[in-house]
């Protein structure tokens, strides 16, 4: 059975989705200063996905540079829209392959990176990177208003899906 978190985790992915759906790769790469463009948004919440769920975890590293384009503390970067979203479609399909079978003992345990623990358990790794989705959720929904979109979704989607 999907631990609840990870549910949560899928759920804000499609928040994400659902907020940029529409979106063209020209108002992508569209800048709105001091904010990140849209096509950043999606690349750097891949990057964390990546480091967390898919370097970390499995050892596997399947976006080569990622970080250093729309890391954590990176300088600002304008990446190309759709190949911002299929890392990210390829690393959050991998990232699932780890998330599938986390355990509630599992959420005790610390990813190593380096040969050293990092120091949050996989359990606040994973409400970390769920919070960081509505960080930049947000952000996202405040790029697009300032960009003139409308017709932007209003309010959380449909948690059915969730369930507890």
């Amino acid at each position: 059975m999907t631990h609840p978190l990870v549910t949560q985790l899928r759920f804000s992915r499609r928040e994400l989705v659902r907020c940029l759906e529409g979106v063209s790769p020209e108002d992508a790469i569209l800048r709105v200063e001091p904010m990140n463009c849209l096509s950043w948004i999606v690349g750097h919440l891949a990057s964390q996905e990546h480091y967390l769920w898919v370097q970390m975890a499995q050892g596997l590293n399947i976006a080569p540079g990622l970080r250093d384009l729309v890391g954590f503390q990176k300088p600002p970067s304008t990446p190309p829209w759709e190949e911002m979203w299929d890392l990210w479609l390829d690393i959050t399909s991998t990232a699932d392959k780890y998330l599938d079978d986390l355990t509630p003992e599992m959420l005790e345990a610390h990813l190593v990176w380096k040969d050293k623990p990092i120091p949050e358990n996989i359990g606040v790794s994973l409400l970390r990177n769920i919070f960081h989705y509505w960080f930049h959720l947000g952000e996202a929904h405040a790029v697009r208003q300032m960009l003139g979109h409308t017709d932007l979704p209003q309010f959380v989607g449909d948690l059915s899906e969730v369930g507890f």
